[in-house]
C-alpha cells in the first residue's frame, strides 16, 4: 500500500501497481466500481467529506463518491489536465 485516504465513512487505498481499492460506505466513495476502469496509474488519492478524487499517470483526474461533495467532476473533466497535486477542502 502506497497511500489511504478516509471519508468520514469509506477508505481508498493506493497501491503499489497503481491500482485503487475502495470500502465502506458506498454514497462516502466507498464504491468506486462506476469509475474503477479509469483507476489505473493512480498516483495520488485526496479524500473529502464524502468524496475522493484520483489523480492518474497521465495528470487527469477521477472523482467519485457524493457529487454534491465533489464526487463528480464530469462538468470539469476537460479542465483538469496535467494536475501534479488535489487537496480538500474541511
Amino acid at each position: 500500500v502506497q497511500q489511504i485516504q478516509a471519508t468520514t465513512s469509506a477508505f481508498a487505498a493506493v497501491l503499489a501497481d497503481g491500482s485503487l481499492v475502495t470500502w465502506g460506505d458506498a454514497e462516502s466513495g466507498g464504491d468506486s466500481s462506476e469509475v474503477q476502469a479509469q483507476l489505473i496509474n493512480v498516483q495520488q488519492v485526496q479524500a473529502g467529506h464524502y468524496a475522493f478524487a484520483a489523480i492518474l499517470a497521465d495528470g487527469s483526474v477521477v472523482a467519485w463518491g457524493d457529487p454534491e461533495w465533489g464526487g463528480d467532476s464530469s462538468e470539469v473533466n476537460d479542465q483538469l489536465k496535467n494536475v501534479r497535486k488535489i487537496q480538500a477542502t474541511e
